[in-house]
């Protein structure tokens, strides 16, 4: 019996020394040659929306990611696109020594091109340009849908373990906005979608390392338009319905649609024009309206959203529905329009 016992005991000796070379760092096991390793991961995040949801994978398809030393100098920097973005446990592998850095991204949609990120080798010249077209007169202009642009940056990574799979999460903000501006004829009758052009005039085509505005020269060296962009309309549609009614003959609804897209809005400053949503009409050359955006697009922040910051608004809302009615003369009637199906009784103040 003893000799049976001790035959027992050799066996699972051996079993736990064959097992000792794939058992180690706390008890995880490893796969490969059983030697330790450690993994750097960085996740990103986009739920600086109004939904407060994460739309990382449903909106973002290139990511460029830079990991910075203590002096603000780029280490190691990857980008990665397509598909495998979409997938819900996405994250980049980061393949830097341990340590504690920060890390800096600029993200689009990949579709257009539209955005330019300077080469660098210190965080500071990390600086996102706009890439416009340049009008006769030299006013820079874009007439096509932008990239949806989006930043993020972490301070402090924490990547000094030794073992085990470390992530990292950075959280991302969207840089761009989409409008649709509809114009109807408060009498229903059609309207001519060549009479109109739409643009919006704006000061931000370039932005810092931080995401911050970068400005062209001094307030006075800048006066809007020529050194603004021209946000020029890359969708302009006519758009028709009829409402049945009961009691008496059937009406008619008929619109132009305007579709433009901007780069990232700011609140209230001294030191930029405020960005201006222009209707022209072709023929007379005069302006249909030309109205404050930023005043406007706040207009309808609203009760539930009144202790959000005016600048977090701006940068959480990124899709803005704006109605405007006109005579029959083409006039805008501004006593009244509608914001994101809100309807907004105007006061002289407000334009």
């Amino acid at each position: 019996m003893l000799s049976a016992f001790k035959k027992i005991f050799v066996f699972l000796s051996a079993t736990v020394l064959a097992l000792g070379t794939t058992v180690s760092c706390d008890g995880l096991i490893y796969d490969g040659e059983g030697d330790c390793a450690v993994t750097y991961r960085v996740k990103f995040r986009y739920d600086m929306n109004m939904k407060f949801a994460d739309a990382f994978s449903h909106e973002v398809s290139r990511v460029t990611l830079y990991v910075l030393g203590g002096d603000g100098s780029i280490i190691w920097s990857k980008t990665e696109s397509g598909d495998a973005l979409a997938a819900e446990d996405y994250s980049m592998v980061v393949d830097v020594p341990a340590g504690r850095y920060d890390l800096l991204a600029w993200c689009d949609s990949g579709d257009y091109g539209s955005f330019s990120v300077a080469k660098a080798d210190d965080k500071t010249d990390l600086k996102c340009s706009l890439n416009t077209k340049t009008a006769t007169d030299g006013t820079p202009y874009v007439d096509s849908d932008i990239d949806r642009l989006y930043y993020g940056y972490l301070a402090g990574a924490d990547f000094t373990a030794d073992e085990g799979t470390v992530v990292a999460t950075v959280n991302l903000m969207k840089d761009t906005n989409h409008f649709s501006i509809v114009l109807q004829h408060i009498s229903g009758e059609p309207m001519d979608k060549s009479k109109f052009s739409f643009s919006i005039v704006a000061d931000n085509a370039f932005m810092d390392w931080d995401n911050s505005l970068i400005l062209q020269g001094k307030p006075e060296e800048r006066p809007a338009p020529e050194t603004s962009v021209d946000y020029r309309a890359w969708s302009v549609e006519s758009g028709s319905a009829t409402i049945e009614k009961t009691t008496r003959a059937d009406a008619s609804l008929n619109v132009v649609i305007a579709e433009l897209t901007t780069a990232r809005l700011f609140g209230a400053r001294n030191d930029i024009h405020q960005p201006r949503l222009n209707v022209t009409n072709r023929e007379s050359g005069k302006d249909v309206l030309s109205v404050p955006l930023i005043d406007f697009a706040l207009l309808v922040k609203g009760k539930y959203n009144e202790a959000m910051e005016d600048q977090e608004y701006l940068d959480r809302q990124d899709d803005y529905n704006m109605v405007f009615f006109l005579d029959d003369q083409d006039r805008w009637i501004n006593t009244f329009i509608y914001i994101n199906s809100w309807k907004v009784v105007l006061q002289n103040e407000d334009l």
